[in-house]
């Protein structure tokens, strides 16, 4: 059996002038590009907030997690396998080089128990918020 390319010549649909740009584009600059963003997804719940970043391929060791000045900095890389052997890379269609992300923190979070777990392609960030305190008090009139 041998594997060919989707073409929507051939298939019936013919492509718009729109779509074909796009793809020139679109693949152009991903052979020059050495670098990509990967795709996050961010949740609050009561206790804590979640950030998952998809970032399948990347050993642990290649991350690198930091706060500096209240920004959260997700960083690493993801290195295309050099020893091929036999295999004909066809198409590559995942992003391959380095990645960073960042996002701004709120104040009222605990930046001692921040945990990071990386299973089945997904990096999970775990940052608990601090309770918040409600300050009353009673200052006199002089």
């Amino acid at each position: 059996m041998k594997l060919v390319n989707y073409n929507q010549m051939v298939a019936g649909n013919p492509p718009t002038f729109s779509s074909l740009l796009d793809r020139l584009f679109q693949e152009s600059i991903e052979k020059k590009q050495k670098t990509f963003i990967p795709k996050a997804d961010i949740a609050e719940r009561k206790e804590a907030f979640e950030i998952n970043v998809c970032v399948p391929g990347v050993k642990k060791s290649d991350f690198k997690i930091e706060i500096t000045e209240g920004k959260l900095s997700i960083s690493g890389e993801r290195k295309m396998e050099e020893n091929l052997g036999e295999k004909n890379l066809l198409r590559i269609e995942t992003p391959y080089g380095q990645f960073q992300r960042s996002f701004l923190l709120p104040e009222d979070i605990l930046h001692d128990k921040i945990e990071a777990l990386y299973a089945d392609g997904l990096l999970k960030i775990k940052i608990p918020k601090a309770e918040k305190t409600t300050y009353k008090s009673t200052i006199p009139v002089n």
